[in-house]
């Protein structure tokens, strides 16, 4: 039988996500009801401009006042789309203390301080939810903390910005340069006015803490995951990817250490070979590739972003929010037992492409491989061009840890020879 009483949810956010996520609420009122065992109504929704006209919401059902909504006392869940840190953060504990469970999309308060928001659920006894906050649409943080809650995850490798892959993409494509793609990208709604959290991998790393901490039950924060940026990435890379078999995407790496002692988290461009599941993923898509000991490689793929995907993240959560209510249960909380520690990106191993320019005359790849030598970074193959006493020298070599190739890298610059680094890229899914 159904519960007549509704099930009251107050939504912090009318943008793009909270529109959808009011939309979605009305329109599917009726199954929605019937999955929960219960309906759910629309308490009060939180804004900061109340004046924007927002079609199919009752006026008197806005407000400004935030604290004040999440404060009533008879509010069932909070959905928080507002992002941000604060007020985001005290909103939420707010909601805990008052009787409320959570759903956010809050990526950047969950990496910089998720432990608090974990913390205050438990102690009040309510669910924090939050498939949104990585990958839109795509099933992720679920299959992590429960369909894998009895394997051991190694690696977690993935595209998780879809304004970056976009752009890479059709560097990649077309042979456009980062701006031409870039402005393209804006053109088309992909990458915002300001695309800095995007081109610069923060958006990525904060997913990929998130990530991290679930996949190795440790507690893993945005200052924690190494980052760098896509924006030095060139047509001469996608030139020299092609010469290899591979393409280049802005990769959130999230891994076990071989001894399982120590996990790492980084976001960064890398070049990974065309044979790889994730060199195929085109335009605005997200991928994510997990690798763990019994269930062995899977890859979850989909729209990563936009207002209906990530409201459909968002619903999948508020379904199982309330049915967890209704059966006066929660679900599963932090998984931070392991506490293993965060390495540092200089004990990452992997593989180096580098590209140097440097004087057209003899012996100077002799004092180039010299250099590698001396700082145990073992050349796999080297490629030479020259013209008119300069030339371009591509250097991959095989794995070594990061330390060791910024050790080459500095030495490399000191050498009269050595013209310029051109670029560094990592070689990864191989």
């Amino acid at each position: 039988m159904m519960r007549t009483r509704p099930l009251k949810v107050a939504l912090l956010g009318c943008g793009v996500v909270g529109s959808e996520v009011a939309r979605i609420m009305t329109t599917h009122a009726d199954d929605l009801a019937a999955r929960i065992g219960a309906p759910v109504e629309l308490a009060g929704v939180a804004v900061r401009r109340p004046s924007r006209v927002r079609e199919g919401i009752p006026a008197d059902l806005i407000t400004t006042d935030a604290t004040a909504l999440v404060k009533r006392g008879d509010i069932d869940v909070v959905v928080e789309v507002i992002g941000g840190i604060e007020p985001a953060r005290t909103l939420i504990t707010t909601a805990f203390e008052h009787g409320a469970s959570v759903v956010s999309a809050n990526k950047a308060l969950l990496a910089q301080d998720g432990a608090t928001l974990h913390a205050a659920a438990e102690e009040h006894d309510k669910d924090l939810y939050y498939e949104a906050a990585v990958a839109g649409a795509i099933p992720l943080i679920r299959p992590l903390r429960e369909s894998l809650a009895g394997d051991k995850v190694n690696r977690v490798l993935g595209i998780v910005n879809g304004t970056t892959n976009f752009i890479l993409d059709k560097m990649d494509s077309t042979g456009a340069g980062y701006q031409e793609a870039l402005d393209e990208a804006t053109a088309l709604g992909y990458a915002e006015a300001d695309p800095t959290a995007d081109v610069e991998g923060f958006d990525a790393a904060a997913k990929a803490a998130i990530l991290a901490g679930i996949a190795f039950h440790t507690r893993v924060r945005l200052d924690d995951v190494y980052r760098e940026g896509m924006t030095e990435v060139t047509a001469a890379d996608f030139a020299s990817a092609k010469e290899m078999g591979c393409t280049i995407k802005l990769l959130a790496i999230c891994e076990r250490a071989a001894d399982g002692g120590s996990v790492t988290a980084r976001v960064h461009p890398a070049m990974i070979p065309l044979t790889h599941p994730l060199a195929s993923v085109r335009g605005a898509y997200n991928a994510v590739f997990v690798e763990s000991d019994a269930a062995g490689e899977l890859m979850f793929y989909g729209p990563g972003a936009g207002g209906s995907p990530t409201a459909s993240a968002v619903l999948g959560d508020l379904v199982a929010v309330c049915r967890n209510r209704l059966s006066g249960s929660t679900g599963p909380g932090e998984s931070a037992y392991a506490q293993l520690p965060v390495s540092s990106m200089g004990e990452v191993v992997t593989r180096y492409h580098i590209s140097l320019d440097v004087a057209d005359k003899p012996g100077v790849l002799a004092q180039v491989a010299t250099v590698f030598a001396e700082h145990d970074v073992s050349i796999d193959t080297v490629r030479q061009q020259g013209k008119d006493g300069e030339a371009s020298l591509v250097v991959v070599t095989h794995r070594a840890s990061d330390a060791s190739l910024a050790g080459t890298v500095e030495a490399l610059r000191s050498l009269d020879t050595v013209r310029g680094v051109a670029s560094i890229m990592r070689v990864e899914g191989e």
